[in-house]
């Protein structure tokens, strides 16, 4: 995707660990946007984790993806999230909570859009509620991209209305889905970071 732009391209200072969780919110939605090229592999490619369990994750995805084509990864994207009629996976909060696409929560998703100043790229045509597309939103209100954005009241409010409720799932559902590799490992990835903002919300 990247789905949204900003109203406003203003960005606010922002802590240094705040920074990093916008740039893995933004990671986590380019390689959910479209399958990685060459250079967007070689980034991954080039991940060093630490030891925590996050940490940890992120070694693997370096691991993986230093050891497979963009073509592979291409076929795993289109087998996960386009297939013959359908992917093994529907990543939209829509699907998630109702089985549906195209309910509730989408049309919750564009309100809270629209009071935040955050407007739908023309070129886009996936529905807003796209895994990458909030992946993506979220990142930029961490930055303060978007009006009124910025703070952790902000920041929480879109979490625990978009994301909380099934992030994680379809995080777990990615990972152990049966055409991932690469993509495994980025659902162990966001699983992971899902679980740590939500503790570090439910703190604030």
């Amino acid at each position: 995707m990247s789905a949204e732009k900003p109203a406003s391209e203003s960005i606010h200072e922002v802590a240094e660990e705040d920074v990093l969780r916008a740039h893995l919110y933004r990671l986590l939605a380019g390689y959910l946007a479209h399958p990685p090229g060459a250079d967007e592999l070689a980034i991954a490619a080039s991940m060093v984790g630490d030891e925590t369990e996050l940490g940890q994750a992120i070694q693997a995805l370096g691991k993986i993806a230093s050891n497979v084509s963009p073509e592979q990864v291409d076929a795993e994207y289109h087998d996960l999230f386009i297939g013959v009629g359908r992917g093994e996976l529907l990543p939209y909060a829509s699907y998630y909570l109702t089985g549906f696409l195209m309910e509730k929560p989408l049309s919750k998703l564009r309100s809270d859009m629209d009071q935040r100043g955050i407007v739908r790229r023309d070129s886009v045509k996936e529905p807003e509620d796209h895994i990458a597309a909030l992946m993506d939103m979220m990142g930029g209100i961490i930055l303060g991209a978007f009006a009124g954005a910025g703070d952790i009241a902000a920041q929480k409010s879109f979490f625990d209305d978009h994301l909380a409720p099934w992030a994680a799932h379809f995080f777990r559902d990615l990972e152990g889905a049966k055409s991932s590799v690469f993509y495994a490992a980025l659902g162990a990835i966001g699983r992971i970071f899902m679980g740590i903002e939500e503790t570090a919300f439910t703190m604030d």
